[in-house]
């Protein structure tokens, strides 16, 4: 169904800066979740990571003056929140203890590719485009590349059954962040974007609760013996992971296209990778860097037509005397 939505222009300094810190930020949250359950058990900091950020927005939002309860949308970011965090950042969460966070990044970086495959509504723009098409391709290619060594090591009998299942799960992962994506994308909401955002950590923290007390992480963690740099992670992850990147994300669904908003993908990893490699110790192979270069390539390839319809809709002259009127048409 089309509708015509008013809302004002975004500003374009608001969208590069909410860009910059979705790259950088969440390049660097890798290596803070590593960090942080180093002293404190996975699910249980991811429980209390999502509990304390949602808390925070959802009182600087009544703070505000926001309408906090809307049924519908609650409902909504509950859906997408659980598809989002609890799948898609839940996994990276749970399989960085036992891989390192640079390699996390590197496979998480197949994202773009998952938004093509799940975004129903534009499979005929999408797959009629040649360089959509090919960059599915070398992507899954990447994403298979990445499984090499883990095979290679299996077939010379060194292998690590943790590992080998952490790069399974980090398969789904990407598909979970996708789906929620799109999920929030299309479903929207009459809520700003910062309600949205507290709801969906809010909600996913409250269930990771059960996922710890699954994992018997209530009955093995002592809270005196967790060290500095853990609690000093969690604080970052919070207030900078949490509460400021993924407001700026949830908000550039709104007001910019899905596959546009996933090209955080290209500065992620490699901020991962630097982060892991110069403060972690952490090796990453050739077989993986190979992985890396080929998916964004992939990622770059999956957007190419897209930058190009808007390097052509910017080319487009007005008619002499045309003003804009500050509101944009949204199909929904």
């Amino acid at each position: 169904m089309i509708s015509t939505v008013q809302q004002r222009a975004p500003s374009t300094l608001l969208v590069v800066i909410a860009f910059a810190i979705v790259y950088v930020v969440w390049g660097s949250t890798y290596f803070f979740i590593q960090m942080a359950i180093h002293g404190i058990p996975a699910m249980l900091m991811g429980a209390m990571r999502f509990i304390a950020a949602g808390a925070i927005m959802l009182a600087w939002c009544a703070l505000r003056g926001d309408k906090i309860w809307v049924k519908r949308d609650v409902i909504n970011a509950a859906i997408s929140g659980l598809l989002l965090l609890a799948v898609g950042n839940g996994i990276v969460i749970w399989v960085e203890q036992a891989l390192p966070s640079a390699m996390v990044a590197i496979m998480v970086s197949a994202n773009p590719i998952w938004f093509v495959v799940l975004d129903k509504r534009n499979w005929k723009q999408n797959l009629r485009s040649t360089a959509t098409v090919v960059g599915l391709i070398i992507g899954f290619a990447g994403v298979i590349l990445l499984f090499g060594e883990q095979v290679v090591n299996t077939l010379g009998g060194t292998h690590n059954n943790a590992k080998i299942w952490g790069v399974c799960l980090l398969v789904i992962g990407p598909i979970g962040w996708a789906a929620g994506s799109l999920y929030s994308k299309y479903k929207g909401s009459s809520s700003p974007a910062r309600v949205t955002t507290a709801w969906q950590m809010l909600i996913v923290g409250i269930a990771f609760l059960p996922a710890s007390a699954l994992h018997n992480e209530f009955a093995n963690f002592d809270i005196t013996q967790v060290p500095a740099q853990a609690w000093m992670a969690v604080l970052y992850l919070i207030f900078f992971g949490s509460i400021a990147a993924f407001t700026a994300y949830v908000w550039l669904l709104q007001v910019r296209p899905a596959t546009q908003v996933s090209t955080h993908s290209y500065v992620n990893p490699v901020i991962a990778v630097l982060l892991g490699v110069m403060f972690a110790q952490e090796h990453i192979s050739w077989l993986q860097i190979g992985g890396l270069v080929i998916i964004l390539v992939s990622v770059l390839l999956i957007n190419l037509a897209k930058y190009r319809k808007d390097g052509d809709d910017k080319k487009e002259v007005r008619p002499k005397g045309m003003k804009l009127n500050g509101s944009v048409r949204e199909a929904v």
